[in-house]
């Protein structure tokens, strides 16, 4: 089930959300921190004997994740008490005021779980249901990804920008599968194969956030997958905008965090992406 996103105006203008704004500084500080040191905690785990469980077919959890998160929504907790903390495997109080942090501690779980070395922590703060600024942090790499609204996004403090690619031809795309696609008739099958055709190639790395900073970096031209939830999106879309880019849903409206459904490129060729999956809607 998706996270409930906030109420619209629920908090809009408040004292609280607007002081918020004029402390991004210190919740980036803050979340970079913590980014990284869960970092190392999944770095100093991985390729260990871990308990890995399943929450459903192909849906992984491993005693890394758990760890993981309980350090972030520790360390989140200690610092700023008065936020919700909405994270993936449910250890964060997601009811709150105007601040919530929105956490992913380990995005690429299966790809952690075999061994494969593509996965990340990723962080963001909503602040009256916008998103603020966000990290996505590549520990193998040693690569921190950072965004912040209306200030721009950043690898290890280099600026981000989107790629220059100006054709679906020339491009190079990335997306990802849902959970449930053995049993799902909406796999994402139709739209890989649209593209494959159409594209200079299509990637599956197996990790959302980390997809979405690559579009933002200006290595791949172009992203879209359905069923996402929040902590899967939140820093990414943010760094795909504020790196020049476009984010949206598959009918070109505003992309939500909270929609499940998205397609983020460099802007040039959004209009051919969105065209294709319109022939090719599961």
């Amino acid at each position: 089930m998706t996270p409930d996103a906030p109420q619209a105006g629920a908090s809009q203008g408040s004292k609280g959300g607007w002081e918020a704004v004029d402390h991004i500084d210190k919740f980036a500080e803050a979340g970079e921190a913590v980014a990284r040191e869960a970092g190392a905690l999944l770095l100093g785990k991985f390729r260990t004997r871990i308990a890995v469980e399943r929450k459903s077919a192909i849906d992984l959890v491993t005693e890394a994740d758990v760890a993981a998160e309980k350090l972030i929504v520790s360390r989140l907790g200690q610092a700023f008490p008065a936020h919700a903390v909405l994270a993936e495997e449910g250890h964060g109080n997601a009811a709150g005021g105007a601040i919530r942090w929105i956490v992913d501690p380990l995005d690429g779980t299966t790809n952690y779980a075999h061994g494969y070395p593509w996965f990340a922590v990723s962080i963001a703060v909503e602040v009256d249901g916008e998103v603020e600024w966000g990290a996505v942090y590549h520990p193998v790499g040693d690569e921190l990804f950072t965004a912040r609204r209306g200030a721009g996004a950043w690898c290890n403090q280099a600026p981000l920008r989107v790629s220059a690619t100006a054709t679906l031809d020339d491009s190079l795309l990335v997306t990802g599968f849902p959970y449930d696609i053995r049993t799902s008739p909406r796999k994402n099958l139709a739209a890989y194969a649209a593209f494959a055709v159409r594209t200079q190639g299509v990637r599956r790395s197996g990790s959302a956030a980390l997809d979405l900073c690559q579009v933002a970096a200006g290595r791949l031209d172009g992203f879209w997958e359905r069923q996402l939830k929040p902590w899967d999106c939140a820093a990414g879309y943010l760094a795909v905008r504020e790196a020049g880019g476009r984010v949206t849903d598959y009918a070109g409206g505003r992309g939500s965090v909270y929609g499940g459904e998205a397609l983020a490129s460099n802007g040039l060729i959004h209009g051919e992406m969105m065209a294709v999956l319109a022939q090719v809607r599961e």
